[in-house]
C-alpha cells in the first residue's frame, strides 16, 4: 500500500533555520530515511543528510525523529500512523552544519583523550590469550556503532553546553570501563588507574544514571547498568573504602 505522509523537516545552516513541510509518498516497508532519500529525489536536491550502509551498522544517519533520537535508517513509517506529522530534525546536542548534518568532532576529540588499551609487559602482540568468561563483561560494549545518540540524549551535554570541557559522555565512559574490565590492560602497572581517571579527568560524576542513553541505544547495550555503574562503584572503592585504598598502596611482590 502507499499513502502521503506529511513531513517536517529542519532546513538551515549554522545561521540558523526553521522547519520546512512537504507531503511525500511512502510505501508498505520503507524507513525514514527512505523518505528522506525521497524527498532528495523528487522535491528538495540540496537537502543535506549524512548516511552510509543503510543497514544500522555504520551510524552515520543519526537525527531527531518526532524528538526522539533515533537512526533514521531503523526507524520504520510503519511506527507512525498514516495521518501522524513525522518531524526530522538533526542531533540537537552538537552544531548544525547544514540541514540534518552536525558536527559531531566533540566526540572524536575525547575519544582522542581516553589513553588506549596498554599491552601486558612481556606477552608478545599475537600471544595474548583470555578466558571467555573474563570477557563476557566488557564484550558487549564492543558492539556500538558510535552513532553518538547516547552522547545526544545524555541531558549532561545536551542542556549543558558548559559540561562539554570535562564531561566524556556514555560512549567514552563506557571505552573507559571496557578497558579497565579487559584481563589484559596493564594500565595500572604504568601508574594509570582506569577508574580514578574516568572520575577525576572524564566527568564520570557529573553522570546521574537516568539511563536515558541505554534507552535509546540501537544496540541494545546496557551502558547504565553494566559500564556506567560499575564503573562508578570502582572508583568510589578506591576513594572511600579503607581496606582497597591500603590495597591500592601496597606494591606487588616482584618475583
Amino acid at each position: 500500500m502507499t499513502h502521503t505522509a506529511h513531513f517536517k523537516v529542519w532546513r538551515g545552516d549554522t545561521d540558523g533555520g526553521d522547519l520546512q513541510d512537504y507531503e511525500v509518498e511512502v510505501n508498505d516497508g520503507e524507513v525514514v530515511l527512505d523518505i528522506i532519500h525521497r524527498l532528495q529525489a523528487t522535491q528538495v536536491a540540496d537537502l543535506a543528510v549524512r548516511w552510509n550502509c543503510k543497514a544500522g551498522k555504520c551510524g552515520s544517519c543519526s537525527a531527531e525523529v518526532n524528538g526522539r533520537p533515533r537512526l533514521m535508517c531503523m526507524t520504520r513509517m510503519s511506527v507512525f500512523e498514516p495521518d501522524e506529522t513525522v518531524t526530522v530534525t538533526p542531533l540537537r546536542t552538537f552544531p548544525v552544519i547544514r540541514d540534518l548534518v552536525t558536527d559531531v568532532s566533540f566526540n572524536y576529540d575525547k575519544a582522542r583523550q581516553v589513553p588506549a588499551f596498554v599491552p601486558p609487559k612481556g606477552v608478545p602482540a599475537g600471544e595474548y590469550r583470555m578466558q571467555q568468561v573474563d570477557v563476557e563483561r566488557s564484550q558487549e560494549f564492543r558492539k556500538c556503532i558510535e552513532c553518538f545518540l547516547c552522547q545526544d540524549t545524555c541531558h549532561v551535554v545536551r542542556d549543558h553546553e558548559e559540561n562539554k570541557t570535562s564531561f566524556a559522555g556514555p560512549r567514552f565512559l563506557m571505552r573507559i570501563a571496557e578497558l579497565d574490565m579487559h584481563p589484559l590492560d596493564a594500565a595500572a602497572d604504568q601508574g594509570l588507574v582506569r577508574s580514578a581517571s574516568a572520575q577525576e579527568d572524564h566527568g564520570l560524576g557529573y553522570c546521574n544514571i537516568t539511563k536515558c542513553c541505554t534507552e535509546i541505544c540501537p544496540e541494545h547495550i546496557q551502558i547504565t547498568d553494566n559500564a556506567l555503574i560499575p564503573l562508578k562503584e570502582r572508583a568510589i572503592d578506591r576513594k572511600y573504602d579503607p581496606l582497597v585504598w591500603l590495597g591500592s598502596k601496597i606494591r606487588r611482590r616482584q618475583d
